[in-house]
């Protein structure tokens, strides 16, 4: 199972832009702080209202671009673990060392040692892991498990060791596994409650007060990504079947056409008040500010064909499209549309657009509060696309289907 089928059922309740605020979130600590640690995961839950596991979720599924080393990219993954889960994979990793280690040191009757060295500072690992767990029962619960399963891993080489030739060993008594378990987990209480207790001593900051901090810094990132969200509408357009198109005419015919095309779409668009955001292959993105030019624009894409394919078109076959259109809000950093890289309305228009008719462009609810008529004013068929009904308009004759200046005053 993936990471989205691990998630909580709470994801299914957040909404988009609450989504698209952690990632936003987590990137703008990531550039001050670096790796983000438990209390900015946790001040990033507080300040979103998201669970505090999908925001770990989110941040170990976010790419980085400085986490370049093998060492970050394991710091990383390891930091987006649950905090109860690291302090018990540490206590247990710990615990098999300071097993194995005693178990070695009774086979070899170690003179050196070497290997009840290695078994202290395993110990003192176990004790400094319990002292920074979150809370007395994750301390507790860590000690307790490293003397358990110190004990277990120290019976079970001790039983392996000897049976090796001219080895005698023998076991200590299963009895002192319940007292091993009791040490470790006072040890580890201990442990927490002298760290808590020194924690301004030793030169660490509180975690209380550390997250306030984070909170405050977050909350003046929030009212930046405020003032930097506008209200647009984006149309998304592909060419149907432009693998064939292209197959079927010599290269110079297919790249005068399509360098025609594109610059049939950036006219039409720009003579809207819109913008060519991105292309890609043979698609094109469009935003506008304004949702009725969008789709006029949209509508004057479709029905400009006729003359596009009359008197530019080169092909052997009339170039078609398909186009989708969708209004929502969007971070712009600088207030710059074609800034815009992952919107969560990009994202629906483009799958309006799949969702279209050769020939055809699909309208979301969304603009199509600000059409004349609504989506009945658009056309009869209606569709369910990602969860939002949308309206399907067909050109009747593609000539006139060319908006009109009393059809723009009528939006």
């Amino acid at each position: 199972m993936g990471l989205e089928g691990q998630l909580l059922p709470s994801k299914r309740t957040l909404s988009d832009d609450t989504v698209v605020e952690i990632h936003m979130l987590a990137s703008r600590l990531r550039q001050d702080l670096g790796e983000l640690d438990d209390e900015a995961i946790q001040a990033i839950s507080e300040a979103t209202g998201a669970p505090e596991d999908y925001v770990r979720l989110a941040v170990r599924s976010a790419p980085v671009e400085e986490r370049s080393t093998f060492i970050d990219r394991m710091k990383g993954a390891f930091t987006a673990f649950d905090p109860t889960l690291r302090r018990v994979t540490i206590a247990s990793v710990l615990a098999a060392g300071c097993g194995l280690a005693n178990a070695v040191a009774g086979a070899t009757r170690d003179s050196s040692g070497l290997f009840g060295a290695l078994a202290l500072i395993a110990v003192i690992g176990a004790l400094w892991n319990s002292a920074v767990a979150k809370d007395v029962r994750v301390a507790l619960l860590s000690g307790g498990l490293f003397g358990a399963v110190s004990f277990v891993v120290m019976a079970l080489f001790t039983f392996l060791f000897s049976l090796l030739p001219q080895v005698q060993l023998r076991g200590p008594h299963s009895m002192f596994m319940l007292l091993t378990t009791v040490l470790g987990a006072f040890g580890g209480g201990i442990a927490h409650a002298l760290f808590t207790a020194n924690r301004k001593k030793l030169g660490l900051r509180d975690p209380a007060s550390e997250r306030q901090e984070l909170l405050h810094q977050l909350q003046e990132i929030q009212e930046k990504l405020k003032s930097d969200e506008r209200f647009v509408t984006f149309v998304s357009l592909d060419i149907v079947g432009s693998t064939g198109l292209k197959a079927e005419s010599d290269p110079l015919t297919v790249e005068f056409t399509f360098t025609e095309y594109q610059k049939f779409v950036q006219a039409v668009v720009e003579r809207h008040g819109g913008t060519v955001h991105s292309t890609a292959g043979d698609g094109t993105t469009c935003v506008f500010e304004n949702p009725q030019m969008a789709y006029i624009a949209g509508r004057a894409l479709l029905a400009g064909l006729f003359e596009f394919n009359s008197f530019r078109n080169r092909l052997v076959r009339p170039i078609e499209i398909r186009v989708g259109v969708h209004t929502g809000s969007a971070h712009i950093p600088g207030q710059n549309l074609t800034n815009v890289n992952f919107a969560h309305v990009i994202d629906v228009a483009a799958h309006m657009q799949k969702a279209a008719a050769p020939g055809t462009m699909v309208v979301s609810e969304t603009t199509a509060k600000y059409v004349s008529g609504g989506l009945a004013g658009i056309g009869s068929e209606v569709v369910d696309v990602h969860g939002f009904q949308a309206a399907q308009w067909r050109p009747r004759v593609a000539i006139d289907a060319l908006p009109k200046a009393s059809e723009v005053a009528g939006l």
